[in-house]
């Protein structure tokens, strides 16, 4: 039966990433957009409300669906389908089309204006576009690798961890945590904030063994009002203690209100969804048919439309966040439906190969024709 409910959540949380993205490109909270329109902006709260538990779901819900997908698929089966979806896009693809999005991404920062830059030879410079332009391609990357590990451990581990998960209580699943605080400690990737292999490692592997018992779902369907009163009492203090403050780094980025907060509303969404999003409507079977593509290329018309409206114009702030916004929603849309039709540019870009028609299919086509 399809989990409608985990479409639904992956689909709210790309929608988030597209916000988040547009109001990180008219901040000076963090370095990497146009800038902010004024000294003080009261609505830069929302990235605050958004960025320290987005990607985190978004991985537990990647845990989850490896155990989903693995219940009735081959490891080969598994293996060849995650690295033609989340590798060859995020290699690859950065050489055949991602080079555009470093392009935009080192015009915004600057970077061409400099004379050493300037100086630098043209296939070095193409290089340096393309491994500039990962953008949000830094969650398939990490997730391919997590992917590779998982069937490791799978190889070695025989169901014990996934038996001894569907235990846990309410109690347990708040108590998570403290190893999840604990582990945003390790393995961090040095200036490239984004790489956070310790905690993200740890709750796609909490997905895989613990969340995707449908007991546990229950468990948080069954508290999930508490557990969205908590997420906004968090989210208040968390924006109220460290508001101006770069959420984006260290000691921000993994302080003990910033995890409370990620991890309460972690759980309160699944146990919400769950309760009241496990249904499929027109609009929700749209986004869980396009969410891929909005992922991908989101983030190439948002950063274009910032930059040339800042660069440009002198239009106010509140037309550049909604130009921004429906720029990126539309234009990633275009940009999908254009590119899943092109043959060879499906694959690098998107990951996406031909589906082939079965048999017995081609036969009753060649029939009907």
């Amino acid at each position: 039966m399809r989990k409608h409910y985990i479409d639904n959540i992956r689909s709210l949380c790309i929608i988030l990433v597209l916000i988040y993205h547009v109001f990180m490109m008219y901040t000076d909270i963090i370095s990497l957009g146009t800038g902010a329109f004024y000294s003080e902006q009261p609505w830069d709260a929302v990235m605050y409300l958004i960025y320290p538990w987005f990607m985190l779901l978004l991985f537990l819900i990647a845990g989850m669906c490896s155990r989903y997908y693995l219940d009735s698929h081959t490891a080969a089966e598994f293996r060849k389908s995650r690295t033609t979806k989340l590798l060859v896009p995020s290699t690859i693809g950065l050489f055949i089309f991602w080079w555009v999005q470093g392009y935009i991404s080192m015009s915004i920062g600057g970077a061409f204006a400099d004379e050493g830059m300037q100086a630098v030879p043209l296939p070095i410079k193409y290089i340096i576009m393309a491994l500039s332009g990962i953008g949000p391609m830094w969650f398939i990357q990490e997730l391919w690798v997590l992917s590779m590990i998982l069937l490791l451990v799978k190889k070695h581990e025989k169901g014990r961890l996934y038996e001894l998960g569907a235990k846990a209580n309410i109690i347990v699943l708040l108590l998570l945590a403290v190893p999840v605080w604990l582990s945003g400690y390790v393995l961090n990737m040095p200036v490239i904030t984004v790489y956070r292999f310790g905690i993200y490692t740890l709750v796609f592997f909490l997905g895989y063994f613990v969340f995707a018992n449908d007991s546990v779902i229950a468990a948080l369907e069954k508290y999930c009002i508490p557990l969205i009163i908590g997420a906004a009492a968090l989210g208040g203090l968390y924006v109220f203690l460290y508001f101006g403050k770069n959420f984006a780094e260290m000691p921000v980025l993994n302080s003990i209100p910033a995890a409370a907060f990620a991890w309460v509303t972690c759980l309160a969404v699944l146990g919400g969804m769950k309760k009241w999003g496990d249904r499929r409507t027109t609009v929700s079977a749209f986004l869980a048919k396009k969410n891929w593509g909005l992922y991908i290329f989101h983030y190439l018309p948002i950063s274009l439309s910032a930059y040339l409206l800042r660069t440009y114009t002198t239009i106010p702030a509140l037309p550049c966040y909604l130009i921004t916004l429906m720029t990126g929603f539309c234009g990633a849309l275009l940009l999908y439906e254009t590119f899943s039709r092109i043959p060879f540019i499906r694959w690098a870009v998107l990951g996406i190969k031909k589906a082939k028609i079965p048999q017995n299919i081609k036969g009753e086509t060649a029939n009907a024709r």
